[in-house]
Order: C-alpha cells, then structure tokens, then sequence
C-alpha cells in the first residue's frame, strides 16, 4: 500500500501550502517611507523656504515654461539649477533669453529667510532686462482671507 492510500483510509488531507504576506507588508512599507523621504529632495531647483501668501491667483498660469530665478538665504543666485557669479552674469544670460524667446516670463524664487534687498536687486534686474511676466513664487497658506490691518 502506498502513501496515497493510507491517507484515504485515515482520512487526513496532506496540509496546504499557505502565503505569508506578513514579510512582503513590512518591505512595502519601507519603501514607502523611504519614497516620502526621497521625494522632497528631487525639487526642481535649489530648496528654499517660500513665503507664504492667502490668497493666490488662480489665472496665473502661462503657455511657456517660466525660467527659473532662485535667490538663496544665504544671498546666492541660481538660474534654473545654475549658480551665478554675480547679478550681472545673470543679466547677460536672461539677455540671451529674453531675445530667443520673448514670450517667457520669470518666476524668482526667494528663500523667506534672504535679504529684501538682495531679492528686490534681482527684481529689478529681469524688469530691466526686458521680462513682461515677472512674478514672485510663493507658497499657499490655509483658504482663508488674508489678515487685515487691526482694528481699533
């Protein structure tokens, strides 16, 4: 008699393989977390801390891309992902820009933490160069009205 039979007459079933998914749960979930950490640090750009604002303009999206003007806390200058030297190596470059493609317009980044003047210089700057679309990247506070002066 073989195997088979005696399982027949003892009326046992041989056991089923079962899935563990306990281990495959657990890697999820680590790569999970792992992503949420990653995911902040692939930001366009250098990372800054943006001022906030209440109330944004929904109608202030463009056709074109926007280029890029990052002011850091520590008062250096990026376009796009590219430091400058100086404010007039910046000039030169959104020159060369602004004459290939009149259309685009700048969006500076300024850290909250950089000096007004230092922002305000590279304002400036991209009106003088010849930009129409000039606008100040900011970051979205809550949906309520904006704090209004004090009343007494």
């Amino acid at each position: 008699m073989g195997v088979r039979a005696e399982s027949k007459r003892s009326g046992r079933q041989p056991p089923e393989p079962e899935i563990n998914v306990t281990p495959l749960v657990d890697v999820v979930l680590v790569l999970l977390i792992i992503f949420m950490v990653i995911a902040p640090q692939m930001e366009h750009g250098e990372r800054v801390e943006l001022p906030a604002v209440f109330q944004p303009d929904p109608r202030s999206k463009s056709k074109l891309d926007p280029i890029y003007v990052t002011v850091t806390g520590a008062g250096n200058v990026f376009l796009e992902k590219e430091p400058m030297s100086d404010l007039r190596a910046l000039g030169d470059r959104l020159r060369a820009i602004r004459e290939s493609e009149p259309e685009r317009r700048v969006v500076i980044k300024g850290d909250s933490s950089a000096k007004y003047g230092r922002v305000r210089e590279t304002f400036a700057l991209c009106q003088e160069v010849g930009f129409s679309g000039i606008s100040l990247q900011v970051s979205q506070r809550g949906g309520g009205a904006a704090p209004g002066p004090e009343e007494g």
